[in-house]
C-alpha cells in the first residue's frame, strides 16, 4: 500500500477556480443530503497566540474523507489582525468507500492565473463563487471591493468566473495599495479596476460588494445599500479570541444595518454563527434584528431546498463564515485526482518492511 505525498509545487496550477466553485457547491449540496461527513471549523489558540484551525470531513460523490489542519502566529489590535506567521495548510485524504489513505497534501491549491497569494485565500474565494452564482444579479456589471491584498485578488476572480463583471470600485485604507492593485489585476483580469478615495464610492452605485480585508470593525454603513445590490463578507471569528484575552469584542466587517436591511441572509454553516458567537451575524441576532432561522444554509441553497436569489430587486447577502471539511475536502479530492493523473508527487510506500 502506498500513499501520495503532494508537495508545495506538486499543488501549484493544478485546479481551476472555476473547477474548484464546481467541487466546493458538489461538496456543500451533498453535506445538506448527509450532514455527518461534514463539520465546521474547530479553532484552538495558544497564550502566545498562535492558532489551529481543524476541518474534518469529506464527499463521497467525490470519493475522500479526510481533514485539513493548519497552524499560524496572530496579532489582534482593536482595528485589524496580522500573521506574523502562517504556515501550510495539511490535507489527510482518504477514501470515502474504502478507509484507506490516500494522500497527503502539504501547501496550497491555488489557480494558475494567481498563483500562491494568501493562506486559503483559494478555497474561500471558491466558496464565495457558489454565493456569488446564487445570489448575485445575472445582469451586474459593476462590483465594490474592500481590500487590497490576496484574498481579494481571489474573490475577484471568483466573482469573475461566474458573472460578466465590467468594472470594479476599489477601496482598501492605503492609497498606495489600492493603486498598485487596480495597476496589477486590472490588466490581468481584463477589466476597468478604479481605486475610490472613501468606502461610501465601493458602496453606492455597484451591483456586488465583496469585503476581503484583515479589519476587525465593519467598513461601509448597511443604510447606503440599495436594492439589488449582493454582499459577501469572509471575517468568520469565534468567540475564543474575546476569551482567550485577544480581543475586547468580537470582529466584525459588516455593520448590524446591513443584516437588519437584507431580505436573503445565506451563511457556510449557521451552526458555526451560533457556537462561535460570530459577531457579524451572532450579535443582529443578540438585540433581536435578526432571528437565527433567517440564516440559510449555503448547502441548503446549492441543494435547491431553500432559495438564494429570487427577484431581482432583493438585497442578498452571504456570510462566507468559516470553511468546512466538504469544502476542504472537495478542494483536495480534485487536487488529488489531478496530481495523480499528470503525475505529481511522491508514491510512499506504506507496508510494513519485511523482517
Amino acid at each position: 500500500m502506498s500513499v501520495l505525498l503532494l508537495r508545495p509545487a506538486d499543488l501549484q496550477g493544478l485546479v481551476s477556480m472555476a473547477d474548484a466553485i464546481e467541487v466546493i457547491e458538489q461538496g456543500y449540496r451533498e453535506a445538506a443530503g448527509f450532514p455527518v461527513i461534514n463539520a465546521p471549523r474547530r479553532r484552538v489558540h495558544s497564550p502566545a497566540g498562535v492558532r489551529v484551525s481543524n476541518f474534518p470531513g469529506g464527499v463521497h460523490g467525490l470519493g475522500v474523507i479526510g481533514a485539513q489542519t493548519r497552524a499560524e502566529l496572530v496579532a489582534q489590535t482593536e482595528t485589524n489582525q496580522s500573521y506574523s506567521f502562517r504556515g501550510p495548510p495539511v490535507h489527510v485524504l482518504s477514501d470515502s468507500r474504502t478507509g484507506e489513505l490516500l494522500a497527503i497534501l502539504i501547501g496550497e491549491i491555488d489557480e494558475k492565473t494567481l498563483g500562491p497569494t494568501s493562506l486559503m485565500a483559494f478555497r474561500t474565494a471558491a466558496a464565495s463563487g457558489v454565493g456569488f452564482r446564487h445570489l448575485v444579479r445575472e445582469d451586474a456589471r459593476v462590483a465594490g471591493l474592500f481590500g487590497s491584498a490576496g484574498q481579494a485578488a481571489n474573490q475577484l476572480l471568483a466573482l469573475l468566473t461566474v458573472r460578466d463583471i465590467e468594472r470594479v470600485r476599489l477601496y482598501s485604507r492605503d492609497p498606495d495599495n489600492r493603486r498598485r492593485f487596480a495597476e496589477k489585476y486590472g490588466p490581468r483580469f481584463g477589466i476597468e479596476i478604479e481605486p475610490v478615495a472613501t468606502p461610501r464610492e465601493a458602496v453606492e452605485g455597484v451591483d456586488a460588494i465583496v469585503v476581503a480585508t484583515n479589519t476587525n470593525v465593519p467598513v461601509f454603513d448597511g443604510e447606503w445599500l440599495a436594492p439589488g445590490q449582493h454582499v459577501t463578507g469572509i471575517i468568520g471569528s469565534n468567540i475564543q479570541l474575546v476569551e482567550g484575552g485577544f480581543l475586547k469584542r468580537r470582529r466584525r466587517e459588516i455593520d448590524d444595518r446591513t443584516a437588519e436591511r437584507a431580505d436573503v441572509i445565506v451563511a457556510n454553516l449557521r451552526e458555526s454563527v451560533i457556537s462561535e458567537q460570530q459577531g457579524d451575524l451572532f450579535e443582529p441576532i443578540e438585540r433581536g434584528l435578526i432571528g437565527a432561522g433567517d440564516i440559510i444554509d449555503l448547502g441548503d441553497v446549492a441543494a435547491g431546498t431553500a432559495a438564494g436569489r429570487v427577484a431581482p430587486g432583493q438585497i442578498t447577502y452571504h456570510k462566507n463564515n468559516n470553511g468546512t471539511g466538504a469544502s476542504e475536502l472537495a478542494l483536495a479530492g480534485r487536487a488529488y485526482a489531478l496530481a495523480k493523473a499528470a503525475g505529481r508527487g511522491i508514491e510512499i510506500d506504506l507496508e510494513p518492511a519485511l523482517a
